[in-house]
């Protein structure tokens, strides 16, 4: 992996995405969606993870964040990540309503067969290319760019619209998550 897809400062500000395997579109159901919003909540309270911005897409998350209980960034996504992968897994599994439960759990399998360090279902792909943010400038365009991934994707026509994004946020409007430290865009 590239230099630049690290977390070497603990104490930055990070960009980063990442991904259900296969790109699978599991975020199209809000009960799925929910588990990642609380999941994030109790890692601002919790765990000290500072959220400046994010969104979570039909396959995809995007985040803005920093750790600030001296957890490392890596160490604290982990934590994140394993916990929403074995929540939305079972949550799939117990879903009376789910049709794809079948086909999502079968290419959750085959993820894992296909890895050395996952037993049973790998829900998440194991990049997460953080890139850390270093200048006002590159602040302001990951975040704009968190923010128009559901404009760009045809979900919404203004970012604001999208419910599960921090836009709301930067519109002076409440979001889903509290304390989001909203980054002066001017």
């Amino acid at each position: 992996m590239s230099r630049n897809y690290k977390f070497h400062n603990p104490d930055g500000l990070y960009f980063v995405s990442f991904a259900v395997v296969d790109w699978l579109d599991v975020f199209t159901r809000n009960e799925y969606k929910n588990i990642l919003v609380e999941s994030l909540a109790f890692s601002q309270k919790q765990k000290g993870m500072e959220i400046v911005a994010w969104c979570i897409m039909t396959n995809h998350v995007h985040l803005i964040f920093r750790s600030v209980k001296g957890q490392h960034p890596a160490l604290l996504l982990g934590d994140f990540k394993r916990f929403t992968s074995k929540s939305i897994i079972k949550a799939i599994q117990e879903n009376p309503r789910e049709s794809r439960k079948e086909f999502l759990l079968e290419h959750f399998k085959n993820a894992a067969n296909k890895s050395s360090n996952v037993k049973n279902f790998q829900f998440w792909r194991h990049d997460n290319k953080p890139i850390e943010l270093w200048s006002n400038k590159l602040i302001k365009e990951k975040i704009n760019y968190i923010h128009q991934n559901p404009v760009e994707a045809g979900l919404v026509f203004k970012s604001y619209e999208y419910v599960y994004s921090s836009a709301i946020d930067y519109a002076g409007g409440k979001g889903l998550l509290e304390d989001i430290i909203v980054f002066s865009m001017f």
